[in-house]
């Protein structure tokens, strides 16, 4: 039977690299797409299609002998099992983020890069977590229900640019930059733990040093997919940070980051950096090149690790503000949002020999 994975981007890319890994011989026909805007056309040098043309090029009996992988957000997932459908592709099925994550876990484990938090003894001492979920007014319902950990707090993001509450804890509490949530997203919310729960930690880089609570920003929709035993692996590994599987992106993330970026704030973000952190421009260029990505601007860490990566990320991001043509608080979109995800990966992969850095899954809830 043939193989194919409906996806082009870093879901689906990182879906033929943990199948590849496990099973060599398993041969991949093609990614499928929707339609081919934004997306390559050859990705692993396996070719893109798409649905339209590809369906209208077999059979049948053709089609019937093609199993369909679809490796999307799951938000998506509904959409594309109806349009294979109808496009005469019986044999489909969905990888959901938690099968994901356990494929990628598979995969890491094997390469030893990006190692899987469930990949260390399960400890004795249960710390204490902090993390906070970025809620928004105008987020969708979740159409399942979903027990979440006690150690999870919603917190209403862009409080301050409405009067709805969604949450019982507002990002314009305290000290805080709410009214950017435009432009900052879910940064909005890690601004305010910075300032409000770790400012008195921001010391920056300092590993394994003993029992300290743990704190971390995860979405909505999103959330860092811990059992009670990876709980319990923290800190009798002396974990400091745990990060979402980082997905890949071809050809690498700074191309990625182009499609979602205009070369003027590109070139703000790489100047706010020569001005306040030139070793960290230094090391970027290497980075870029890579091919792995931390998405989401999800993390868990020790406090004083946290810390220190916000006392790193926010002036950077107010540098970037003030040379945007238009500048920062002119504008809606979300670009400071996606400048985070690339800064992240970059202070994590500078640090990585500093750090303890274990991977977990990436949960979506739908």
């Amino acid at each position: 039977m043939e193989f194919a994975i409906f996806g082009a981007q870093g879901i689906a890319l990182g879906t033929y690299q943990a199948l590849h890994s496990l099973n060599p011989n398993q041969k991949i026909h093609c990614f499928l797409v929707s339609n081919m805007e934004g997306n390559a056309s050859f990705l692993e040098g396996i070719p893109v299609f798409e649905l339209n043309r590809f369906a209208s090029s077999l059979s049948q009996k053709e089609k019937d002998n093609i199993e369909i992988l679809i490796a999307t957000p799951e938000n998506v997932m509904g959409g594309i099992e109806s349009a294979l459908e109808n496009h005469g592709f019986r044999c489909h099925a969905r990888l959901t983020s938690s099968r994901w994550a356990q494929f990628m876990g598979y995969h890491y484990r094997c390469g030893k890069e990006f190692m899987p938090l469930p990949a260390l003894p399960v400890g004795c001492h249960k710390p204490d977590i902090h993390m906070y979920m970025a809620k928004f007014h105008k987020d969708q319902p979740l159409t399942e229900s979903y027990n979440m950990p006690e150690w999870i707090t919603p917190v209403q993001a862009g409080a301050s640019l409405c009067e709805k509450r969604v949450a019982s804890f507002l990002d314009s509490d305290g000290e805080n930059i709410s009214r950017k949530n435009g432009n900052y997203s879910e940064l909005t919310v890690l601004y305010w733990i910075w300032k409000n729960h770790l400012a008195d930690k921001a010391s920056g880089i300092q590993p394994g040093r003993g029992k300290t609570d743990y704190y971390g920003l995860s979405h909505y929709r999103r959330i860092l997919e811990l059992s009670e035993d990876d709980v319990l692996r923290l800190e009798d590994n002396d974990v400091d940070v745990v990060l979402p599987y980082p997905m890949p992106y071809e050809p690498d993330i700074e191309g990625h980051h182009k499609r979602y970026l205009a070369d003027e704030d590109w070139k703000a973000l790489l100047t706010a950096l020569e001005e306040l952190h030139q070793e960290y421009a230094e090391a970027f260029p290497a980075i870029l090149r890579q091919r792995y990505l931390y998405n989401y601007n999800i993390i868990l860490a020790r406090k004083e690790v946290l810390a220190g990566y916000c006392s790193w990320l926010f002036p950077i991001l107010e540098r970037v503000e003030q040379l945007s043509e238009p500048k920062g608080w002119e504008r809606k979109d979300r670009y400071i949002g996606y400048m985070g995800e690339t800064l992240e990966t970059l202070y994590f992969m500078y640090h990585k020999s500093q750090l303890n850095i274990y991977h977990a899954g990436c949960r979506f809830l739908i």
